[in-house]
This record gives structure tokens, C-alpha cells and sequence, in this order.
């Protein structure tokens, strides 16, 4: 009898972590189509900042953990590629080099670009590298993206000003925005 009590239990524990296993991830039709067409979104669920007198200064905050990644809000974060329009709102914490007084949108990575090239390679394992190289945007060199096949994608930008940062995430089908989203 004890035997089946402590099959039953495994069994329960092995269901509970099934049923919570990646619920969030699309299928890998979905991601290599949304891939191909260059018309996607990645939003933006967490930054990783790469300087150290950042994460020096979110260790010293009370309560908080010896991490060094930010949690974003959710679904206000993006970079979102529409065939020959790219539209960046990103944060951005590290050292920049060249800082721009009373515009804080150019210490940020909020820009819109319409010349930019794209090139997409797919390895072995089904995880794409997606490179951006905006050519008229002066404070950013290179985005590369990297997409999983459950949708779930890490980007990183390296700017011509500044630190590299880099942002996890998930990628999505582009959305048409109303008028009240683009005045936020």
C-alpha cells in the first residue's frame, strides 16, 4: 500500500511540472513565418545592464536582490520591424559616453529608422540570429536578436556612444496601434 501512495505522489509531482512548463511559447511555424515576413515585435520583459557602477548601485538599494536584471513593465517596451520601418522604445542603463542635455529621449534607445539592413541566418537547433544595422541612426551600430524556437528571443543593441545592454524577451505579430497608445 505504501508502494501506490508514493507512485501517486510522483506522479502528481511530475503532472504539476508539466502542466507548468513553458505555457507561454508558440509553436515553430509561427516564429520562422513571423521571422521571414519582417514584420514582428519584440517586447521587452527584462533589461541586463552590463555596468558594473549599475548593478553596484542596484545592490545598495534596501531590499533588493543580488541580480543585475530589471524588470520592465510589460508591453510598453519594443522594437517593432514593419518591412522598411524600424521603431525602437527601449530604456537604456549604463554609461554613455556622449550624453545629451534636456532631451532624455536620446539617452534612451527611442528612434525610428527607414533605412536599415536585415540579415537572418537559422542554426542547427532552430534558434534564429536576427542582425539590425540602422544606417540612420547615429547612437546605434548593431541590434541582434536572437529568437528560440518558442517565440522567446534575447536581444542586444551595441551603441556607437555607449555600453552595450542587452533584453529578454518574446517576439510577436505586429499589432495595429490606436491613436491612444501613440500619444503615451
Amino acid at each position: 500500500m505504501k508502494k501506490y501512495i508514493s507512485i501517486l505522489y510522483m506522479l502528481g509531482f511530475l503532472f504539476i511540472f508539466q502542466s507548468c512548463s513553458s505555457q507561454t511559447g508558440m509553436d515553430t511555424q509561427t516564429v520562422t513565418a513571423l521571422v521571414n515576413s519582417q514584420d514582428f515585435s519584440f517586447h521587452a520583459e527584462r533589461a541586463n545592464p552590463t555596468n558594473y557602477d549599475v548593478i553596484n548601485v542596484m545592490n545598495s538599494m534596501p531590499n533588493s536582490t543580488s541580480t543585475r536584471i530589471l524588470n520592465l513593465t510589460d508591453g510598453y517596451y519594443s522594437i517593432d520591424i514593419k518591412g522598411d520601418k524600424l521603431e525602437s522604445v527601449l530604456p537604456y542603463f549604463g554609461r554613455v559616453f556622449n550624453p545629451s542635455y534636456g532631451n532624455n529621449e536620446k539617452n534612451s534607445y527611442r528612434f525610428t529608422s527607414k533605412d536599415f539592413t536585415v540579415t537572418k541566418s537559422q542554426n542547427k537547433k532552430g534558434t534564429w540570429i536576427v542582425r539590425i544595422k540602422p544606417k540612420d541612426v547615429s547612437n546605434v551600430d548593431e541590434i541582434v536578436m536572437e529568437v528560440y524556437k518558442n517565440g522567446k528571443a534575447f536581444t542586444s543593441i551595441k551603441g556607437n556612444d555607449r555600453q552595450p545592454i542587452s533584453y529578454d524577451g518574446y517576439i510577436s505579430k505586429n499589432e495595429e496601434k490606436t491613436k491612444e497608445k501613440e500619444k503615451l
